[in-house]
């Protein structure tokens, strides 16, 4: 019965950020041109870096567009604000209304994900990627669509996560944007957003293998093209989302670690 009315919670909460977002979709659209803009610049990069080479890494440049065409994809489907919404509520005050909810506010932050994201599908995902189809001519066709649903499933659960953890850094420091803006590019960077892993020196891949954020970004796109590979390590499609899986099942209990953490520091003035 618990679990069935926190899932009518959770559906709600969803279902109003979903209708508060559409009525604002046209913002949303804006961000339409940065993935295609993005993309067509590294078409341009490594057709000139594969002159004269058949495969770099592994990698041919057909597969190449194509890690960057569901880079693209998965970046639209899991794009994720909770950290500066969070550390806006604790540096405004508004937390404390969050604070006195039976609900704990990560759960109530993953619920507007979905129903932002749910919005995103097709106002966002759909035309880039008929774009990518039919105007770059990019296969984007899933070698395993089961396996490839649930990798960025989650894919879209640990940068939720992630990202969540940096804003509870807002409770321990006055001003975390600094800190903030510098992680998520070393986020970034370390997901294989720019480069895919595998072209990083192999000290820094088996740094990376054992850090949460390929996660987010390399290890669905190379399952989504069917093989993965990262620090001499090859594992099957079914291998590579099971340590995912467990790396969101770790990153969770970090998380709720650290927010425990947060309320107990937390002091509301004048509740």
């Amino acid at each position: 019965m618990a679990v069935k009315r926190l899932t009518a919670v959770i559906s709600a909460i969803g279902f109003a950020t979903y209708k508060e977002w559409a009525a604002f979709r046209s913002h949303m659209a804006a961000s339409l041109l940065v993935g295609p803009v993005m993309f067509l610049v590294q078409v341009f990069i490594w057709k000139a870096v594969y002159q004269g080479h058949e495969t770099l890494n592994g990698l041919t440049y057909q597969q190449m567009l194509t890690y960057y065409g569901v880079a693209s994809l998965i970046h639209y489907i899991s794009f994720d604000f909770a950290d500066w919404n969070l550390q806006m509520l604790v540096r405004s005050g508004k937390f404390v209304t969050f604070a006195l909810r039976p609900l704990p506010h990560w759960l109530f932050a993953l619920a507007q994900k979905i129903g932002h994201r749910s919005l995103a599908l097709w106002v966002e995902v759909l035309p880039v990627l008929l774009l990518f189809i039919f105007v770059f001519g990019v296969n984007l066709q899933p070698a395993a669509p089961g396996w490839a649903v649930l990798s960025i499933t989650f894919s879209f659960l640990m940068n939720f996560m992630v990202n969540y953890c940096v804003g509870l850094t807002a409770f321990w420091l006055i001003r975390a944007e600094g800190i903030r803006r510098v992680f998520l590019l070393l986020k970034d960077i370390c997901a294989g957003v720019f480069i895919p892993l595998s072209f990083f020196p192999d000290a820094m891949q088996k740094v990376l293998f054992f850090l949460p954020f390929q996660f987010i970004t390399y290890l669905p796109t190379r399952v989504y093209g069917g093989e993965y590979e990262l620090a001499g390590t090859h594992l099957s499609l079914g291998q590579a989302v099971g340590l995912q899986a467990v790396a969101v099942a770790v990153t969770a209990l970090t998380m709720t670690v650290l927010y425990n953490a947060a309320m107990r520091r937390f002091t509301g003035v004048g509740v």
